[in-house]
């Protein structure tokens, strides 16, 4: 009998008379947002369930369904992109500056006005915390406020003549065209508008490809599309990303891929597109962020960030810590003390007060989970906390393996659940040989008071990864600072700033300073007859 079938957390499951099933929804996903119009889906719909499971039973619970596109729904919505953004002749990108920014703060008022029904599917579907699945709304809300401050500040500064060598230039950031969107489970709604804002306030339009996990928040979004924005400037998708996303690909007539996902599946996605020193990327993809602990460290706040940076929403963030390097000085104290706090982290329903760890939303996470305890502890690892490696269909109790080594799957596939390995370490060259051997380069946090042995570190692993965290978990915010990554990580930089530069082109209006030329310029300005070349100020 295997631990998995002993149903040993069945009591943290909902009851069938449970007062928490009333708020357990129900969407029927039969439509989709083509053109403008949310049209009925007359295809094969796809069911949704939910990781929270009644007691007694390993029935899913189904939340839903969404339809099964294919090839020919993922062309129709390719050419109804293409047909809006016309080369740039289209309503939106030759749009006013205020224009876009107006019907995005409309789209903006219409998310908060479905606010608590969007947290209510984060919560139902891929099982974050209550408390977080608020705050990936709410902060996707500041996000979105805070881009079009960005953007006002960026034509702002644009609204200007640069003059050389009896030249005269006025230079603003353009549209590139056309965009596919793609998003993950674990932030569906944050990660798709980190992207998709962006794209579309600087005059692009996009097909948005939903992630089959995490994929019914974004029903509630489809009349604002269809009501704030001109026909076929974005256009959505659901179903199997191989079915729909190479076809796309395939034809050439995506400009921008914006992807969050595997390092494989972007890599495939490139190669389809006929063209591609022509497609611009930016990619959000895997990490195996370490911590460093050093001797000297405060080993009550090391501990405190080390456990939320390794275990909060489960470890299913890109920016977890993913492996912990413990100086072999403070090895058992440590330890014992970490051990101690990730066995009081309470398992439950994402509702409850409290929780910590909630049900995986992934079908096939567990087992994979299993597989990589098994393989270490067959290596030499033991599992050290007391909750360790126990499973139960859907919860996965944190576990703690130690020591790891090379030899252990677990050292270097990113595992993105609630395992944490470890391994001790006492020369700084063992934690930069394991970056430099790593195909990822996307943080590390360090913890320690000495700023002499820290420095030294720092100098090294800002040239290994894209952030260092000094006594903190790694993390991407706040919104305004760079995120990005090495090697497999990332490519590109996203921040409300950069963002807004990923999705668009320097382009320039250029004429000699002699007087029947300004004369021209000077009555198109007077006119306000260009949406390009202008010196308004935004508020």
């Amino acid at each position: 009998m295997t631990t998995a079938s002993l149903k040993i957390y069945d009591g943290l499951f909902v009851s069938p008379d449970d007062e928490s099933l009333k708020r357990k929804p129900f969407v029927e996903g039969n439509t989709y947002l083509l053109n403008g119009k949310v049209h009925k889906y007359e295809g094969k719909l796809h069911p949704v369930h939910s990781p929270i499971l009644v007691k007694g039973t390993d029935e899913p619970t189904v939340i839903g369904n969404y339809p099964m596109m294919n090839e020919k729904d993922a062309l129709a919505a390719l050419d109804a992109t293409c047909k809006a953004f016309d080369f740039g002749r289209g309503q939106w990108p030759l749009a006013k500056v205020t224009e876009r920014i107006a019907a995005v703060e409309r789209f903006i008022e219409g998310i908060k006005r479905k606010r608590s029904e969007i947290i209510n599917l984060i919560m139902w579907e891929i099982c974050k915390t209550e408390a977080d699945a608020t705050k990936e709304v709410d902060r996707t809300i500041m996000y979105m406020q805070d881009t079009i401050t960005a953007y006002k500040d960026l034509e702002n500064k644009q609204s200007t003549f640069v003059r050389q060598g009896g030249v005269m230039a006025q230079i603003r950031r353009t549209p590139i065209g056309v965009v596919m969107c793609v998003s993950p489970f674990n932030y569906p709604f944050n990660e798709t508008y980190t992207t998709l804002i962006p794209a579309l306030l600087m005059g692009n339009c996009v097909v948005m490809k939903l992630p089959r996990t995490g994929v019914l928040c974004h029903w509630p979004t489809f009349d604002l599309f269809a009501d704030c924005f001109p026909a076929g400037v974005i256009n959505i998708l659901s179903g199997s990303g191989r079915e729909t996303m190479p076809p796309i690909m395939k034809t050439g007539r995506v400009d921008i891929l914006a992807f969050i996902g595997t390092s494989k599946a972007a890599s495939s996605l490139q190669k389809a597109h006929p063209q591609p020193h022509r497609l611009r990327i930016c990619l959000g993809l895997e990490a195996k962020n370490p911590a460093i602990v050093f001797p000297d460290a405060d080993l009550e706040q090391a501990v405190s960030e080390v456990v939320a940076g390794s275990l909060s929403y489960n470890g299913q963030r890109c920016t977890a810590l993913k492996i912990l390097f413990v100086h072999k000085d403070i090895e058992q104290a440590f330890l014992d003390r970490y051990v101690a706090a990730v066995d009081k982290l309470k398992i439950g329903m994402p509702w409850e007060a409290g929780v910590k760890i909630t049900p995986l939303p992934e079908e096939s996470k567990p087992g994979y989970l299993q597989e990589l305890i098994d393989d270490a502890t067959s290596k030499g690892a033991k599992v050290i906390n007391a909750r360790g490696g126990k499973v139960d269909r859907t919860i996965v109790a944190p576990t703690v393996l130690f020591p790891v080594d090379a030899s252990m799957r677990v050292y270097n596939e990113e595992q993105f659940g609630p395992l944490v390995p470890i391994r001790t370490w006492s020369r700084p060259e063992e934690v930069y040989d394991y970056l430099a051997a790593s195909p990822y380069g996307q943080q590390a946090s360090v913890f320690g008071q000495d700023a002499a042995k820290l420095a030294p570190m720092i100098d090294v692993l800002v040239n290994q990864v894209s952030r260092v965290n000094i006594n903190s978990q790694c993390q991407r915010g706040p919104d305004v600072l760079p995120f990005t990554g090495r090697k497999d990580s990332a490519y590109g930089t996203l921040s409300v700033s950069d963002a807004l530069r990923v999705f668009s082109i320097r382009s320039l209006l250029a004429a000699k300073e002699e007087g029947a030329t300004q004369k021209v310029i000077s009555d198109i300005l007077a006119g306000q007859s260009s949406n390009f070349l202008r010196l308004d100020y935004l508020f």
